[in-house]
C-alpha cells in the first residue's frame, strides 16, 4: 500500500512513466504516431481498434496500461508536430525485422473492426513502401 502511494507521489513529480518512456524514444514515439493515423484513416475510431492499439502498447511497448491513456493525450499534443512522412523517415535505418514489426502493427489495427477501408489500404501501402517492405512480409511468421 505504500509503495504504490509513494509510485503516485513520484508520478506527480517525475510524469507518468508510460508518456516519459514514449517521449524519451523518437522511434516508439513514431511508430505510435503511425499506429494512430492508422486508427483515424477511416475516419473514425471503433473500439476494436483501440483494444488492439492498448494490447500493442502493453505487449510490445511495455507501457503500462495505466498510463495509455495519457500516452495518447501526450500523442495527441505533441503529435502535430511529426507528419508521416518524418515517423517513417525515423524507420528507414531501422532492422528489416523491426521494420516489419510496425507493418504488422499497422495492418492489425486496420483488420480490428473487421472492415478494411480503402484509406486505410492506402496508407498501409504506402508505409510499406516507404519502409521497403514487401506485402508478403505481414503474412509470413515472424523470424
Amino acid at each position: 500500500m505504500a509503495m504504490a502511494l509513494l509510485d503516485q507521489i513520484r508520478s506527480i513529480f517525475d510524469g507518468d512513466p508510460g508518456v516519459r518512456k514514449v517521449a524519451d524514444d523518437p522511434v516508439l514515439s513514431a511508430e505510435l504516431l503511425m499506429l494512430f493515423r492508422m486508427i483515424l484513416a477511416d475516419g473514425s475510431v471503433s473500439e476494436s481498434e483501440m483494444v488492439v492499439f492498448r494490447r500493442i502498447c502493453k505487449e510490445a511497448f511495455g507501457i503500462p496500461e495505466s498510463s495509455i491513456d495519457s500516452v495518447i493525450e501526450y500523442l495527441n499534443d505533441f503529435g502535430y508536430e511529426t507528419n508521416g512522412s518524418q515517423a517513417i523517415a525515423l524507420f528507414r535505418d531501422l532492422d528489416v525485422e523491426r521494420r516489419k514489426l510496425l507493418a504488422r502493427h499497422m495492418a492489425e489495427i486496420a483488420k480490428a473492426d473487421a472492415k478494411l477501408a480503402e484509406s486505410e489500404v492506402k496508407l498501409l501501402r504506402r508505409t510499406l513502401d516507404l519502409l521497403d517492405i514487401s506485402p508478403v512480409d505481414l503474412v509470413k511468421p515472424e523470424s
